[in-house]
């Protein structure tokens, strides 16, 4: 038996006309909204609350920031607008001043002289050079 793999898996069917069924319940509540204003609020406050509710729902429907709905982006915004923001960057000096109560110069001479770093005037070269005698001359 043969099955048919959908293609178009993210693309939403057109329910009511050129409509999603998201975009129409946003276009029926901005223009209920609308209708429960015009009916209890004089002319002027209807205008004034009816636009921006309007608007909102056209941009609920209709517009998209980076390929994503409009909801989601309004989302994101309000969740971080409300949200604790911690910054991990201003951490206190204690432990700055902490680290530095030693000296440097006690904390080098406390330290056997094995562990000490080699000088910076010996480059990887002869290093490598000096590791290659050691060898042969252990071999011999």
């Amino acid at each position: 038996m043969r099955f048919e793999v959908p293609q178009f898996i993210e693309v939403e069917d057109k329910i009511i006309g050129p409509l999603t069924w998201k975009q129409f319940v946003y276009l029926a509540g901005g223009g209920g909204a609308a209708v429960i204003f015009f009916f209890t609020l004089p002319f002027f406050l209807f205008v004034l609350f009816s636009v921006p509710v309007a608007g909102l729902a056209g941009f609920l429907a209709f517009q998209q920031v980076n390929n994503r709905p409009f909801a989601d982006f309004l989302e994101s915004g309000v969740g971080y607008f409300s949200r604790n923001k911690l910054y991990l960057w201003r951490k206190t000096n204690q432990q700055v001043l902490a680290a530095r109560q030693t000296a440097p110069d006690e904390v080098v001479a406390a330290r056997p002289a094995s562990h000490l770093p080699a000088p910076a005037t010996d480059s990887i070269t002869s290093l490598s050079r000096k590791l290659e005698l050691e060898a042969l001359t252990e071999n011999q």
